[in-house]
């Protein structure tokens, strides 16, 4: 039926089509350089590893060049007089901090991902986010309270995955260390088995490279507060414990994520960026993974390699500086297309309009209903 998911073969002609149309897509800077959007004319965009940014006033930043950028930019704030941060998803991806290019249809399912989970979780950890009229959840362009941000990223886990990441506890286990983000290495763990409890396991949040360090640390080398760390500590296990336990009725197991936090206009610890999505978590299939561990368990199977819809999956493919060929874009895009279907429970429809026209779109919308004139 035509409501039915895509089936894999379904996705991968999906997304070879939208290769074979593929044009040129111009950068966020570009689009505002263009004058399409005309309040945002003349603003200087921060780009991100996968989302660019735009908001006002006095900042300084490393460019991808590795040079330093000072912004002056106009005034952005909402109609109320919060300050406002405008982001822009890009279907770029990175790993081990290198750009490797850009997944076909990534920016929407990761948008559609995020806003999903933000609802779920936002009771117990805030949002800087702003519901915009018009925008649907698939939108590219999300507007948000410009944070003040606090610079650590607490990465919480409930198994020990498989991991290339240097931060990773895998990593870690590996090399011997005897404890984690300030926690004594548990004992008897198994590779993509699971932890005895929910670990906290923050790490500095940074343009180059990310450094796991125990809570201690992190408030003794001034980047939170123990008010702060207890805050991001408590919330972050409340919101990772609903989303596990909704998840599970999805037969999706909620392996790690991460959050990241700012302090907004009145003072309150409220989540930014993205939450719970395919690029900040691991999700494994629930089905997958209990047949995985009788075989473990049995003995026919040297070690878990369940099947994953995250970036983790794309990890695998990256090789020193080199970005992904065609062929591997191609892999990667299916597996968020039916990672999202998995987690939605329908269909991806995704938006077909060139992604500068839906880009400028989003904008227009957010300038019309939120920003001050």
């Amino acid at each position: 039926m035509d409501n039915d998911p895509l089936t894999e073969d379904q996705a991968l002609d999906l997304v070879y089509n939208y290769l074979t149309t593929e044009g040129r897509v111009s950068t966020t800077q570009e689009i505002l350089d263009s004058g399409a959007v005309p309040e945002l004319k003349g603003f200087t965009v921060r780009p991100g590893k996968v989302s660019d940014s735009i908001f006002g006033g006095r900042a300084q930043f490393t460019g991808k060049d590795g040079a330093t950028v000072d912004v002056d930019n106009p005034p952005l704030v909402t109609q109320d007089g919060r300050p406002m941060r405008i982001m822009v998803r890009t279907q770029r991806i990175s790993t081990h901090d290198i750009n490797r290019g850009e997944i076909p249809f990534k920016d929407q399912i990761l948008a559609a991902n995020h806003n999903y989970m933000r609802r779920l979780v936002e009771p117990a950890i805030g949002t800087s986010q702003f519901d915009v009229p018009g925008l649907a959840d698939n939108d590219v362009v999300i507007a948000a309270e410009n944070l003040q941000v606090i610079p650590v990223e607490n990465i919480f886990r409930a198994y020990m995955a498989k991991s290339s990441t240097s931060t990773s506890l895998y990593q870690a286990w590996k090399r011997g260390d005897k404890t984690f983000a300030g926690h004594v290495m548990p004992e008897g763990l198994v590779v993509n088995g699971p932890l005895p409890y929910v670990m906290d396991t923050p790490s500095t949040k940074s343009e180059e490279h990310d450094v796991t360090l125990s809570p201690d640390d992190l408030m003794r080398l001034g980047y939170v507060t123990e008010a702060q760390y207890t805050a991001l500590r408590n919330g972050g296990l409340v919101a990772f414990g609903m989303a596990a336990q909704f998840l599970r009725t999805k037969g999706i197991i909620l392996v790690d994520t991460k959050f990241e936090h700012g302090i907004n206009a009145q003072g309150k610890i409220v989540s930014q960026d993205e939450l719970l999505t395919m690029d900040s978590s691991r999700f494994w299939l629930a089905s997958d993974y209990a047949s995985q561990m009788e075989r473990f368990n049995l003995g026919e199977a040297d070690e878990l390699d369940p099947k994953s819809y995250s970036k983790e999956f794309a990890r695998g493919f990256s090789e020193g500086e080199k970005g992904y060929t065609d062929e591997q874009r191609i892999v990667i895009a299916t597996r968020y297309i039916l990672g999202i279907q998995e987690l939605l429970g329908r269909r991806f429809e995704p938006d077909m309009r060139p992604r500068d026209e839906r880009v400028v779109s989003g904008l227009r919308t957010v300038m019309e209903n939120l920003a001050a004139r």
